[in-house]
């Protein structure tokens, strides 16, 4: 007979109430063992048991297998934990053995900051590079240490390199690096060591002092440090690219023993201790992942402030939001504090603290405070997102503290990927302004014509410019002006003139015929600058008015037909429909054309879409008590397969429930064989099940796949039904026949998302991230696999990948917010066919119709978008869904200077 549980000191305290009502679930379930719980949820009967015991808080983890083992409702619990843990850390933090935030200075971590000189005696894990590198540079004259953004390059120079030097000088390039040539001493033994030497191609505008300072560091000893997707650029300069060639010092991941060395050691010393599940956990997310460095140090910084007595705990570390989470959670929490008046001029100040990326990863700029108004809600700004160490300022400069944020913030790369081509024009504006003061206001300094005409357009529509940049914008407007009342003087005086020129007009035929096309040729070239600028305008208008929005993207197509403006328009044309109070994770097509959605409220909608721009909802099904994650029509479009985090696959047909297939842990995929005999069922535990649903009232288990080490979030079966494709959080892809493993594609860098065979077979598409999120595989012979070149676009990871019915097409959608089509014909030379934009958030699904008419994305909110898949028929039939036409007014605010042409 088991021993009784032990009982509860009810002392009225938080955790014990947690307990009090795990236990109750547990009871409500009918007082299941520990041991059948434990078998249920995947964890042993001790720690379930240790879960409800009241002592001890429980991981997110256990706490939602306890609760999945007895049936509870998943996210209830969820948001149960993450509140208890905010309480309970807020009980921490007036403990008076933990120290508040300001004291941050005595911290063992420096969060997004490198590390410095001074910190040299708590920086670890990169002693065998230090080694290295400081070997190289007493060997040679020359070193340019490469690595991507994130790896510690400048920590390594910094707290390990510099510490060793007898002499040197520190410097960043900033827009003037010449100016910093004069502080180069005499002295040919002192290391001139520049930090973030890409600022010379992404701040320095002017190449010949571009030249003249990579031309005076090749004359001395020097270090650089440059970011890895800055090495073509470096290649471009003869010289520099000569000095490259046996100079080259790569900075990649850190190993595991690194890792964890560079996580415990700094806490050793501050008098702390990193508990070993945290340890375990961090070194697991982090390995591999060369720009994880500022991210992990910010969580270890956050997780050191929520501390409990000297110990760093895994319930803090998940309580910041993990490694990616909790840099996005901080920022997020400075910019909520902020007013409306305050959240626009934090949104305008980061987007000045960026550089957009030209084939490049957008980057950190630095500014002066002249460059912003001096007003209390900038002061409030600044003075917020310093304290969080978003920033760094002192009394020349300002920046963001590691370009990590860039990359991790959603709200700061929307920002940046909204109007690029404005904000281009609001960068050039600034710069000019700047040249003006120099100048002392020199009128020569100000904008005139087409450069005067956009800025203006785009000052009328953008609230972000600063009180000396409208300055400079309302002296041009009214040089200009003037400049125009003497031109008109000069007009007049000019008139007597007309008889001569009547005479030599004859002579001149042919200086007119050269003049009229010059003025063709600038009226091709202002109308493809303002195409490009009113693409990207439609898009964004696209969201808040449809019909004016799809105008302006055919207006644009029609002044210029480049592939951007093609995009635009596809982007307008997608019909937006709300399908679901919240996200919507998947969609997929019956054999008929019924559509299928499904999502995080539980719910499973079916939908006649045969027309694209009035879809209707044919029913509703009901029964999952988790998310819904995937859905699987059996071929002949008589069955349906759902998937949830309620660990249950269901199958419905005729809009009802008729079998529950259940397994341990949540189920994130799920996939008809093309026989429709068999269902293959991913889980979040790594197990693979496969069942026969020759009868779907009737399912039996036939096999056990076990080969993955984390959650399956991708099944796929090939068109003959031989070959099971699975894709897993331990980053790799398996082979399966007949329940054997016959072969394993590796290589992604993190998840695989999604994975699917092309109709022929002979390819595999797997939806993953980092530098190649979309993967392609030859499995002509499944045994023996070869990779084609990656899909290269998107600028975060895949998670649906799609091909049409004839296998030519293949859709991609990404967290980058966009959808790209690519022509698949020859997997080994793909082209990119069409970009998707508008969305504001991640992209969830993607599918095709059978009948290959329509192609449906779903998003992580509750929209769902249709389109035409025949893209040129989609953009010819625009007008029928364009609805009141563009007016005259509209065309002058939105295309000055250009003949009123409405496109319907």
């Amino acid at each position: 007979m088991p021993r009784p549980e032990r009982p509860l000191e009810l002392d009225g305290t938080p955790l014990v109430e947690f307990a009090v009502d795990l236990r109750l679930l547990r009871q409500d379930a009918g007082g299941p063992s520990y041991r059948e719980l434990g078998k249920r949820g995947g964890y042993s009967a001790t720690t379930l048991a240790e879960a409800a015991g009241g002592r001890r808080f429980p991981t997110l983890e256990v706490t939602l297998a306890y609760v999945r083992a007895c049936g509870g409702d998943i996210e209830l619990w969820e948001q149960r934990w993450h509140s208890l843990a905010a309480e309970l850390n807020a009980t921490v933090a007036i403990e008076p053995d933990v120290a508040e935030p300001d004291d941050d200075d005595e911290a063992p971590y420096v969060g997004l900051s490198a590390y410095r000189a001074e910190d040299a005696s708590r920086f670890f894990g990169r002693e065998r590079l230090v080694e290295d590198l400081l070997t190289r540079v007493q060997r040679q004259k020359f070193v340019a240490v490469f690595g991507p953004s994130g790896s510690g390059k400048s920590s390594l120079i910094r707290a390990g390199l510099l510490p060793q030097l007898p002499a040197h000088i520190l410097l960043t390039p900033g827009e003037h690096p010449l100016q910093l040539v004069p502080g180069f001493p005499a002295d040919q033994e002192t290391v001139i060591v520049v930090d973030q030497f890409e600022e010379v191609f992404t701040l320095c505008q002017d190449p010949d002092e571009r030249s003249q300072f990579i031309a005076e560091l090749l004359s001395r000893r020097a270090v650089l440090s440059v970011r890895a997707d800055f090495y073509t650029h470096c290649c471009m300069i003869p010289e520099l690219a000569a000095a490259l060639q046996d100079a080259q010092f790569t900075v990649g991941p850190m190993t595991a023993e690194e890792l964890r060395q560079a996580i415990t050691l700094p806490a050793m010393k501050a008098n702390c201790t990193v508990e070993g599940n945290l340890a375990a956990t961090l070194v697991a997310h982090a390995h591999g992942r060369a720009g994880v460095l500022p991210l992990l140090s910010h969580a270890l910084l956050e997780t050191w402030r929520r501390r409990s007595g000297n110990r760093l705990t895994l319930t803090g570390f998940q309580a910041v939001g993990g490694i990616d989470g909790a840099l996005a959670k901080t920022a997020e929490a400075v910019y909520g504090s902020f007013d409306a008046r305050q959240q626009d001029r934090a949104r305008d100040l980061f987007r000045r603290l960026a550089v957009l990326g030209e084939s490049t990863e957008d980057t950190k700029r630095r500014i002066s405070p002249a460059e912003l108004d001096d007003d209390q809600d900038t002061a409030v700004v600044l003075e917020k997102c310093t304290a969080a160490r978003l920033v760094v300022r002192d009394t020349e400069s300002i920046e963001i503290t590691h370009e990590a944020l860039i990359r991790t913030w959603p709200r700061l790369r929307e920002w940046l990927s909204s109007d690029r081509d404005g904000q281009r024009v609001h960068r050039e504006l600034t710069h000019a302004t700047e040249v003006w003061e120099q100048l002392d206001r020199d009128r020569s300094a100000l904008y005139r014509g087409a450069r005067l005409a956009i800025a203006r357009e785009w000052a009328t529509r953008s609230q972000a410019l600063t009180a000396r940049e409208r300055a400079f914008v309302e002296a041009s407007t009214d040089a200009e002006a003037e400049e125009h009342v003497l031109a008109r003087r000069r007009a007049k005086r000019l008139t007597y003139l007309v008889g001569v020129l009547a005479v030599l007009l004859t002579v001149s035929a042919a200086t007119t015929i050269y003049a009229v096309r010059a003025r063709n040729e600038i009226t091709s070239q202002r109308n493809s600058a303002i195409a490009q600028n009113l693409a990207s305008e439609a898009v964004v208008e696209h969201r808040a008015n449809p019909s004016l929005g799809l105008q302006l993207g055919l207006v644009a197509h029609n002044l210029a037909a480049t592939r951007k403006t093609r995009d635009g328009v596809l982007s307008t044309l997608a019909t937006v429909v709300t399908a679901h109070d919240e996200a919507v994770y998947a969609a997929t097509f019956s054999k008929d054309g019924t559509l299928a959605t499904a999502g995080r409220d539980r719910l499973i909608h079916l939908w006649n879409v045969d027309d694209r721009r009035k879809p209707a909802r044919l029913g509703t099904l009901t029964g999952h008590t988790g998310a819904v994650r995937a859905l699987s029509y059996r071929p002949d479009g008589k069955v349906l397969a759902s998937s949830g985090d309620d660990g249950t696959v269901r199958l419905w047909s005729e809009q009802q429930q008729i079998a529950v297939l259940t397994g341990e842990g949540a189920v994130r995929a799920v996939s008809f064989s093309p026989d429709g005999r068999t269902v293959a069922v991913g889980s979040s535990t790594g197990v693979v099940r496969l069942w026969n649903v020759s009868d779907p009232r009737n399912p039996v288990e036939t096999a056990v796949l076990r080969g993955h080490t984390d959650a399956v979030r991708g099944v796929a079966f090939s068109p003959d039904g031989r070959t099971l494709a699975t894709g897993s959080d331990d980053h790799s892809v398996r082979l399966w026949q007949d329940g054997a493993e016959i072969a394993t594609l590796s290589g992604n860098r993190i998840d695989v998302y999604d994975l699917t065979f092309s109709p022929d077979g002979r390819t595999l598409a797997v939806g993953s991230g980092n530098d190649k999120p979309v993967r392609l595989w030859d499995v002509s012979d499944p045994r023996k696999p070869s990779e084609h070149p990656a899909l290269i676009g998107h600028e975060d990871v895949v998670g649906s990948v799609a091909f049409s019915t004839d296998g030519r097409t293949l859709a991609s959608g990404s967290d980058d917010r966009t959808v790209r089509l690519w022509d698949v014909s020859d997997p080994r030379h793909v082209t990119e066919i069409a970009t998707l934009t508008g969305a504001a958030i991640a992209v969830a699904d993607i599918a095709f119709s059978p009948d290959g008419r329509t192609l449906v994305w779903t998003m992580f909110d509750p929209t769902m978008r249709l389109l035409n898949a025949n893209l040129d028929a989609a953009i010819a039939e625009a007008c029928d869904s364009a609805g009141p036409r563009l007016t005259e007014d509209e065309w002058r605010r939105h295309v000055p200077d250009v003949p009123y042409t409405p496109p319907c």
